[in-house]
C-alpha cells in the first residue's frame, strides 16, 4: 500500500465527536472549528460578533451558535449548563492580554489582567465537568510572548507564567478529562491586526526574517495543534509551545 492510499484512508480524528469552540467566530477559534469540522466533529460555536458567528454557523453547519461575551459570567455558565451532554472537546479562545507599565495601570486593571484568563479557565472547568465524556478535553489558549520579564508587562507575564501551572493542577482535578494550553507567540489573525495597525507588515517581515521557520504562524497552524490534542488521548497537563521559535530570538 502506497502513502498516498494508506492517508486517503485514514479515518477522520473527531469522527462524531462534538467540538464546542468559545471565541469561534474568528481568528484562531473560527480555524480551530473549521479543522474540526474537516475531521468529522459536530461543532458548537460562541463569539460576541453575531453576526460573524452565524456566517460561521453557515459554512460549518454548526450544530448550536451562541452570542456573548465570555466576560459575562451568568452568561457562560448558563451557556455551559444548558450545553447537550455528552461533549467531546472544548476550546477556550476568547480573551486578551492585558499591558501597561504594572506601577501606572488603575488598580481594577491590573486585578483584570492577573486574573480574567485564569478564572475564565477555573469557570469553564467547572462548567465544563460533568460534561465532557471522559478522555476528552478542554483545550485553553495562552502566550509565549510574555515569559521574560521586560518593563511594561508584568502583568501580563505574571498571567502568562501562572496559566500553565493552573492547567496542569486542572488535568488532576478534572482526571480522566484531559485539559492542556496553547501557548501561542504572534498568530496573523484580525485580533493581531487590529493591534498592531499600521505596524502590521512590518511585523510580518520582521518575523520572517528572524523566525526559525522564516516564515508567520497561522491561525491554520494553531488549529492543526489543537485538534491533535484532542485527538491523542494520552496528552494532558501539559503547555505545547507554538510560535515558531518565536521567543528564542530577542
Amino acid at each position: 500500500m502506497t502513502t498516498t492510499s494508506a492517508f486517503k484512508q485514514r479515518a477522520p480524528e473527531l469522527h462524531g465527536q462534538t467540538v464546542v469552540v468559545i471565541g469561534g467566530s474568528a481568528g484562531i477559534g473560527l480555524e480551530t472549528a473549521r479543522r474540526a469540522r474537516a475531521e468529522g466533529a459536530r461543532v458548537i460555536l460562541t463569539g460576541r460578533n453575531a453576526e460573524r458567528l452565524k456566517q460561521a454557523a453557515l459554512e460549518f453547519d454548526a450544530q448550536h451558535t451562541a452570542a456573548f461575551d465570555v466576560n459575562d459570567r451568568a452568561t457562560l455558565q448558563s451557556f455551559l449548563r444548558d450545553l447537550p451532554t455528552p461533549i467531546d472537546h472544548i476550546m477556550v479562545t476568547a480573551g486578551a492580554a492585558h499591558y501597561g507599565p504594572p506601577l501606572e495601570i488603575p488598580l481594577e486593571e491590573a486585578r483584570r489582567g492577573l486574573t480574567e484568563h485564569l478564572l475564565l479557565a477555573l469557570e469553564v472547568a467547572r462548567g465544563a465537568a460533568d460534561k465532557v465524556r471522559p478522555s476528552g478535553s478542554l483545550v485553553f489558549m495562552g502566550g509565549t510572548g510574555a515569559r521574560r520579564p521586560r518593563a511594561g508587562i508584568g502583568i501580563a507575564s505574571t498571567a502568562t507564567v501562572a496559566f500553565p501551572t493552573l492547567i496542569a493542577n486542572l488535568a488532576l482535578e478534572l482526571a480522566p478529562i484531559r485539559v492542556n494550553l496553547i501557548a501561542a507567540g504572534f498568530v496573523d489573525t484580525r485580533l493581531s491586526a487590529s493591534i498592531l495597525g499600521k505596524d502590521l507588515d512590518k511585523r510580518r517581515a520582521e518575523l520572517r526574517a528572524t523566525l526559525p521557520i522564516r516564515r508567520v504562524v497561522g491561525p491554520a497552524d494553531v488549529a492543526a495543534l489543537a485538534v491533535h490534542i484532542m485527538s491523542n488521548t494520552a496528552l494532558t497537563g501539559a503547555t505545547y509551545d507554538i510560535d515558531g521559535g518565536q521567543q528564542f530570538i530577542s
